[in-house]
């Protein structure tokens, strides 16, 4: 790797990941988007995460957590990326996945429809959300789960903490984090709000405690400075893993994504050529080509 392009990926490590997409396609208010979502993006017509003829609640702790359902079979978890992630990035493994799987489609909590709760932010506490959802949607079931960026830590720490109702999963955009190597940048809702007034304005129309949103956001600085995603817990997943990221991923960087890779016991590694750290919207297809084989071992 040249000295030019590791000084790069440093730069744009700082970077959150709230700021990864940099151009805005015009949609109308009050529809469900991708924040900042590009003019390439192929949506779905479907609105995930604000659909409420299939969307459930579970009582995780101090929350209710929404998610959605869609398709029959066997169940695959989907989990979105952090800050102003939300489910509607995950449409198109939805739209393909739920024609032949029970796609279980999870608002993280403070995004979406799901509650803040009371506690600070963690990894496992996110975890623990899902093993919630899993209980309440398809209990005494494994499942295999696909989760992208703050999702992806999500499913490791799933798997790491409850291997007996994980099969298999998949981390896009996902490697190894250490304390204080993860930057965030505080950001202000109306920041946010500046940059995508469409996505924030339905955010905060359907977030139920939007009086705390902000606070919630503010706990993230102390959260992505100190999350620990180590090789004391890669090492201790025995679920085979698929570890994905786009060539170009300024927030995990490959030489995290690497190393992920070599400290989990059963993986399989995908570098998607050209893209950034959203990979899957950047190229759906290649993602998909790979994604496909894994889940079907």
């Amino acid at each position: 790797m040249n000295k030019i392009f590791q000084q790069a990926l440093k730069s744009a490590f700082t970077i959150a990941m709230i700021l990864s997409f940099t151009t805005v396609s015009a949609q109308s208010s009050g529809r469900v988007k991708v924040f900042m979502q590009p003019d390439s993006y192929i949506g779905s017509k479907t609105q995930y995460g604000n659909n409420p003829e299939a969307g459930h609640y579970a009582q995780a702790d101090d929350a209710k957590i929404y998610y959605e359902v869609y398709g029959e079979g066997n169940p695959i978890v989907i989990l979105h990326g952090g800050g102003v992630g939300s489910t509607y990035e995950m449409g198109q493994f939805i739209d393909s996945l739920s024609k032949t799987n029970k796609v279980i489609a999870i608002s993280t909590r403070g995004h979406g429809k799901s509650e803040i709760g009371t506690k600070p932010v963690s990894v496992e506490q996110r975890a623990n959300d899902v093993y919630s959802v899993i209980q309440d949607c398809v209990p005494g079931q494994k499942v295999k789960a696909i989760g992208f960026s703050d999702g992806g830590y999500s499913a490791y720490f799933l798997a790491y903490l409850h291997p007996e109702v994980v099969d298999r999963i998949v981390t896009i955009g996902a490697g190894e984090a250490l304390p204080h190597t993860r930057k965030f940048i505080k950001s202000k809702i109306e920041d946010m709000a500046a940059l995508d007034p469409d996505f924030m304005k339905l955010q905060m129309k359907i977030c139920p405690q939007p009086d705390k949103k902000q606070a919630y956001w503010d706990n993230f600085y102390e959260f992505y400075n100190t999350v620990t995603v180590s090789k004391e817990i890669l090492n201790s997943i025995e679920c085979p893993v698929l570890v994905m990221a786009g060539e170009l991923d300024p927030n995990a960087p490959l030489a995290t994504v690497i190393a992920a890779y070599y400290m989990l016991p059963h993986s399989q590694l995908a570098i998607i050529p050209n893209a950034g750290h959203g990979a899957f919207i950047d190229n759906f297809q290649a993602v998909w080509d790979c994604v496909v084989p894994f889940l079907a071992e």
